[in-house]
């Protein structure tokens, strides 16, 4: 009885959530079957974590951390792909991080983070939206975590020159 209880919690938790993730996770990732991975490991995370949940803070954000961490852990597993010589592959990545910043709708902080380039707002949207630390970050963006210090130290000083 008990553990229909804990099942059917799970089971609400994954109809109200799992849309979410999987389109956050989207964004950070365009491999499906590696998306599809990290979202159940998270709710298996979920099941047999729940008790280390709080309830300090919502629900929905100790998922969002728990579902990018395990993303980062499957990405570090794979062998990192050369970035294609094709300039438009540029592009693309560009498209599809102006689609994840244009969440970011807060005055003047989204016209800033716009002009940002490609590279510095990747960097800004792994370590300051994501919350991933530097390794983290490079983990994630395929640079070394040297390089996402660098791209940060200058966006900061790009955006404190947009914001002042």
């Amino acid at each position: 009885m008990v553990a229909d209880q804990h099942r059917d919690a799970l089971t609400e938790l994954y109809r109200r959530h799992a849309g979410w993730l999987l389109a956050r996770l989207r964004h950070r990732c365009a491999d499906d079957g590696l998306i599809a991975e990290a979202l159940q490991d998270t709710f298996v995370a979920v099941w047999r974590g729940a008790h280390s949940y709080q309830g300090t803070g919502a629900a929905a954000g100790w998922m969002w951390s728990i579902a990018i961490r395990r993303l980062i852990g499957i990405l570090r597993k794979r062998r990192p792909e050369p970035v294609p010589a094709n300039p438009n592959a540029v592009d693309v990545l560009a498209d599809v991080e102006d689609l994840v910043l244009s969440g970011t709708e807060h005055g003047d902080l989204a016209g800033a983070l716009r002009s940002l380039s490609p590279e510095l707002r990747a960097v800004v949207q792994a370590t300051v939206l994501d919350g991933l630390t530097t390794r983290e970050a490079g983990q994630l963006l395929g640079i070394p975590a040297g390089t996402v210090k660098t791209r940060m130290m200058r966006a900061r000083v790009e955006l404190r020159g947009a914001l002042a």
